[in-house]
């Protein structure tokens, strides 16, 4: 039987409450390109990188340069979250149950590092990561493997000695994609199902045990 070596966070929508600060950002850099945001847009906005939304926004809007627009989304965003990201229900006290059973837990985002220390320094101040991965520390990330991957490396341990959890698509085939058990705490989208996928409803019904038993292991071992 493999033993859990480590637990992998994703930060926004899953431990912080700041996909709406996305969506608000997102709708408002549309509408200056002249573009009205809508839910179908929510797949290229919801757990994806900045750049990738940004590449969208150009697309859809037939407006604006997709770099400027990366920067105008990171600026934004940023000074939304400077105001405060509460954290999402339940997150505090499975943190602090890990740290009880002294388990290892990293962040793993796929937001740029300025937003990543902005919140770790304000909402996630208290909270003993073992480290934090943002968008700017591998060449690809989410809904690549790379991200998940180099968290676990960085821990030493197997991709599928960890649990990611997840609240997006992006994010959950990321960890997938890497090999690790994925929790899906779903926010602002609906996540498919997979083998290796286990669904919360919400992280207060989520316990060290219950992560636990997400680890699926490989095969031959």
């Amino acid at each position: 039987m493999i033993g859990l070596a480590a637990v992998l966070f994703d930060m926004d929508g899953t431990l912080v409450d700041t996909e709406v600060l996305w969506w608000q950002t997102t709708a408002e850099i549309a509408a200056g390109l002249g573009y009205a945001l809508t839910d179908a847009d929510a797949p290229e906005v919801v757990g994806r990188a900045v750049e990738d939304t940004a590449a969208h926004l150009v697309r859809v809007a037939r407006a604006g340069e997709a770099q400027e627009v990366a920067r105008a989304l990171t600026d934004s965003f940023f000074g939304r979250v400077e105001q405060g990201a509460p954290m999402r229900p339940g997150a505090q006290r499975l943190l602090a149950a890990l740290e009880a059973d002294g388990l290892p837990f990293a962040l793993v985002s796929a937001s740029p590092r300025v937003v990543v220390d902005s919140v770790v320094g304000g909402s996630l101040a208290h909270v003993p990561f073992a480290f934090t991965l943002s968008a700017d520390d591998t060449s690809l990330t989410k809904p690549h493997p790379d991200p998940y991957r180099a968290a676990a490396a960085r821990l030493g341990a197997e991709p599928w000695s960890c649990v990611a959890v997840e609240d997006s698509p992006d994010g959950a085939a990321s960890a997938e994609a890497a090999g690790c058990g994925v929790l899906v705490v779903p926010s602002l989208l609906e996540v498919p199902p997979s083998p290796v996928r286990t669904f919360a409803s919400s992280l207060t019904e989520v316990t060290p045990d219950t992560l636990r038993a997400c680890l699926v292991a490989p095969l031959g071992v």
